[in-house]
C-alpha cells in the first residue's frame, strides 16, 4: 500500500501544473543467480506491492511489464558486534519483474575488464626488468635531504 499524502487543492498560477513523484525508491541490482534475460531484478521499497512496481514502471519509465513477483529476503543474524551482541540486518523486498513484448534486458557492463597483457620475452628479461624495479625502490628519496630512512620526521 503506497503513503499517502496530501498535496493542496489550490496552487497559485495558471495553469495548475502539479508534479507527483512517487515516496518510494526502486533500485536495479545484479542477479546471484542466473535470470531468463527478459526478467530484471529490483530491490524495492517494503511497503511496495506488485501492482505499485507495476505502474511505477510503466506510468514513470514507461517500460510494458508483463509480470512481478515479489519476495522478502531476511537479513542476516548471525553477526556479532565488538560487545558479542547479535546484529541483524534490515529486511528488504526483492522485486522480479518479467518484460513483455519479447524485451531483453542486458546488465551493462560498467567495468571491463582489461585485457591482460602477458609478458613475452626469456626469464633473463623479467629479472632485469624486476632488478631495476628493486632498485628504483631502493634508492633513497632526495626530498629527505640526506636524512635516512629509518629516522622518521
Amino acid at each position: 500500500m503506497a503513503r499517502r499524502l496530501i498535496y493542496p487543492i489550490y496552487q497559485l498560477g495558471n495553469p495548475q501544473l502539479r508534479i507527483f513523484r512517487p515516496t518510494f525508491n526502486m533500485t536495479l541490482v545484479r542477479p546471484g543467480k542466473e535470470q531468463p534475460p527478459d526478467t530484471v531484478q529490483f530491490r524495492v521499497s517494503m511497503e511496495m506491492t506488485k501492482y505499485d512496481v507495476r505502474n511505477y514502471l510503466e506510468k514513470i519509465y514507461n517500460v510494458p511489464v508483463a509480470a512481478v513477483r515479489t519476495r522478502i529476503q531476511y537479513g542476516s543474524n548471525k553477526k556479532r558486534n565488538h560487545l558479542n551482541q547479535r546484529v541483524k540486518r534490515p529486511d528488504y523486498k526483492v522485486a522480479y519483474v518479467q518484460l513483455s513484448k519479447q524485451q531483453t534486458f542486458q546488465f551493462p557492463d560498467i567495468f571491463p575488464e582489461k585485457e591482460k597483457k602477458q609478458e613475452e620475452g626469456s626469464t633473463e628479461e623479467i629479472q632485469e626488468k624486476f632488478m631495476e624495479d628493486e632498485q628504483q625502490r631502493q634508492r633513497a628519496d632526495p626530498r629527505r635531504g640526506g636524512v635516512t630512512e629509518w629516522f622518521g620526521l
